[in-house]
């Protein structure tokens, strides 16, 4: 089992690559690999209770790990209490120490 790290910057609002990278993410969990879907910039947008949110919640359901950027959800005036279930609020050491484990990553 490999260990991934997805790192999502886009507004799935504006693009309509971000669902790729929620399909990218399922399927790795399906084939065995453990992965962390990390949110930042205006990924968040994505983390709150929204049709984009039910995406979110979905992905933590079949075991996908999504943490939303502690930063970016602050500058965006987003509290913990309007995430999507499912999305956990983190800091970047939660990117740090998934590099340090050694995990592939990719940033979108």
């Amino acid at each position: 089992m490999q260990k991934f790290l997805l790192i999502e910057s886009r507004d799935p609002f504006e693009s309509n690559d971000v669902s790729y990278y929620y399909e990218l993410a399922s399927n790795l969990v399906a084939s065995g690999h453990a992965v962390t879907l990390y949110l930042v910039q205006n990924g968040v947008l994505a983390a709150r209770r929204s049709a984009q949110g039910a995406k979110l919640s979905a992905l933590d359901a079949v075991g996908v790990r999504v943490v939303a950027d502690d930063f970016s959800l602050r500058e965006r005036g987003i509290g913990a209490a309007r995430l999507a279930p499912g999305v956990n609020e983190g800091a970047i050491d939660v990117v740090v120490d998934h590099l340090a484990e050694g995990a592939r990553s990719l940033w979108h």
